[in-house]
């Protein structure tokens, strides 16, 4: 940061959307007045460092590419300094700072969430970019959903931990920006418990702690911290004896993070799950403050998770389930300490899904495993970027082979979809003549079970690109292996959720799953259609879809 001294002063004082403004070269001071600052950014600008200084307050820095002429505009939110006069500096195209203005609505409201390309029925930020969920936990009748979130531009940048709360998992309710940068580095991924017998010392007044736990990034290293909040997330104070764990020495590598934390009840103890080196690395604790190494397993990368699951429904006859970002599972025992595999690597589903991770604390008269993937889906011309997919619940099947992991969308999303055709044996030509006559195809859900006439690759395709490609002769699913559990099956079953840049396909049954970016091919006007080699359409029903934004 280059001193004030040396700056060249602009002796402009006046009045602008309500502020008392001072203006400088790279300085502007602002009497909040307002809810939100709105920034003005462009993709063509080259990042600079923007400092806010606040009185009685740490100051926060952050990259951004501000514009005077501004492809999109993202926010700040300031409402806890009203009345109060910060100073931004910023080390960069200087001439965006005049277009800096306060209101207590964001820029853009107007046309928030019916933008072009914003998904209708899966989560995206307002503004900026999104990817791997963080912390997930259900409290207090609240899903939160945490993510590495930059909100400051739609490219990855300044890691922080965005936040939203939802009643069903499926409409979400966007929360100031949890988690943000600071003089130890930027926040990357973890996870959030609920202290209930105040373990660590931070509940109070009957009020038991969230606790985040997180890593810490900085070019040198990555090491593991934590933070708690007493006010159901809103707001959190970050542990004054961070970082926890500093393994780099340990590993003689920097790549060192996403801890998963969760209880475990025989031992009483908690335990951390954290991605060391070349796979994923065991933790104990009796206090989240001082943590023992236990156990390594090699094989995973990014990401871990480590949960409990009946096989079949049956509570009596349990498995656990380690899992790592690229959704290659193991299935074994826990003991506390040492995760013992006893089959796999195993994947159940592939696509734009990364760094999935399931919610905490689920409630125990009724417990699931329901699990939300990052889509690294792109959202063209947007000031947003990057999305969270369906929520699904997951489950261990026996299957010829041994139990497996299933995936199927919750139940909450079941009122989204309304019925709007339904049809019965069909041949092919039938079948696309029908899907003429659908009402939309921007966003909609669409269920059918087509039976092959040959081994030859047949599926469903929309405006040009395969969305569903099946191979029965090469045993492969959309480019991936995929073995059906009646081998010899000539049928398929798929569930097929389309957003406006998202395809999400669930097949027998959540046997398997993929997703995709929507991608149509330039020109093709052909809409929905079933190809292959006289294929066969046993059933097929098409539903319209109620947008989850108000």
């Amino acid at each position: 940061m280059k001193s004030l001294v040396n700056r060249i002063a602009l002796p402009l004082v006046g009045l602008f959307l309500g502020m008392s403004i001072t203006l400088h070269a790279q300085t502007r001071s602002l009497k909040i007045s307002k809810r939100y600052l709105n920034l003005p950014v462009s993709q063509s600008e080259k990042r600079g460092t923007m400092r806010l200084s606040f009185p009685h307050t740490p100051d926060q820095s952050f990259q951004i590419r501000l514009s005077d002429q501004p492809e999109y505009w993202v926010f700040q939110d300031v409402s806890a300094l009203q009345g109060k006069t910060i100073t931004i500096h910023y080390e960069g195209n200087a001439q965006g700072l005049s277009k800096i203005y306060q209101d207590d609505r964001i820029a853009g409201q107007d046309s928030l969430y019916q933008e072009k390309n914003r998904p209708q029925y899966h989560f995206t930020s307002r503004r900026g970019w999104i990817n791997d969920p963080n912390g997930m936990i259900f409290y207090e009748s609240e899903y939160h959903l945490f993510y590495q979130h930059n909100p400051y531009e739609r490219e990855w940048e300044n890691m922080s931990w965005g936040h939203a709360v939802s009643k069903d998992m499926v409409h979400w309710q966007e929360l100031p920006t949890a988690l943000s940068p600071d003089p130890m580095g930027t926040m990357f991924s973890g996870s959030t418990v609920i202290d209930y017998e105040n373990t660590a010392g931070f509940n109070k007044s009957n009020v038991p702690a969230m606790i985040a736990f997180f890593t810490v990034f900085t070019p040198e290293k990555q090491v593991q911290c934590m933070a708690y909040s007493l006010d159901k997330g809103r707001t959190w104070t970050k542990y004054h004896q961070n970082p926890l764990i500093d393994s780099k020495a340990k590993w003689n590598s920097q790549d060192t993070r996403d801890p998963r934390v969760f209880w475990y009840k025989p031992s009483r103890h908690w335990v951390m799950v954290l991605n060391e080196r070349d796979g994923h690395s065991i933790y104990t604790s009796a206090n989240l403050k001082q943590w023992t190494f236990e156990s390594h397993i090699t094989g995973f990368w990014e990401c871990p998770d480590l949960f409990e699951l009946p096989i079949d429904g049956d509570t009596s006859n349990t498995k656990w389930v380690m899992y790592g970002a690229s959704t290659t599972y193991m299935i074994g025992s826990f003991d506390g300490k040492t995760f013992t595999p006893e089959s796999g690597k195993h994947s159940y589903t592939h696509g734009t899904i990364y760094a999935a991770q399931t919610f905490a604390n689920m409630p125990e008269r009724a417990p699931r495993r329901i699990q939300i993937g990052w889509g690294r889906v792109q959202q063209p011309k947007m000031p947003f970027n990057g999305m969270m997919l369906l929520p699904t619940e997951l489950q261990l099947r026996s299957t010829r082979n041994g139990p497996r992991l299933f995936s199927v969308p919750v139940k909450e999303a079941a009122p989204l979809f309304t019925p709007a055709g339904q049809w019965t044996s069909l041949s092919q030509e039938e079948a696309n003549q029908q899907l003429k006559s659908v009402h939309s195809l921007d966003q909609f859900r669409l269920k059918t079970t087509l039976k092959l006439s040959h081994a030859t690759s047949a599926g469903i395709s929309l405006f040009g690109q395969k969305i569903l490609d099946y191979d029965l002769n090469s045993t492969l699913l959309n480019g991936a292996f995929y073995s059906p559990e009646d081998m010899t099956s000539m049928e398929i079953t798929a569930d097929i959720f389309v957003d406006r840049t998202s395809i999400e396909v669930f097949v027998n049954g959540g046997h398997y799953s993929f997703s995709l970016e929507r991608k149509p091919l330039p020109g093709n006007l052909d809409g929905l259609q079933f190809w292959g080699n006289r294929v066969e359409v046993k059933d097929l029903k098409y539903y319209a879809v109620k947008s989850i934004w108000k």
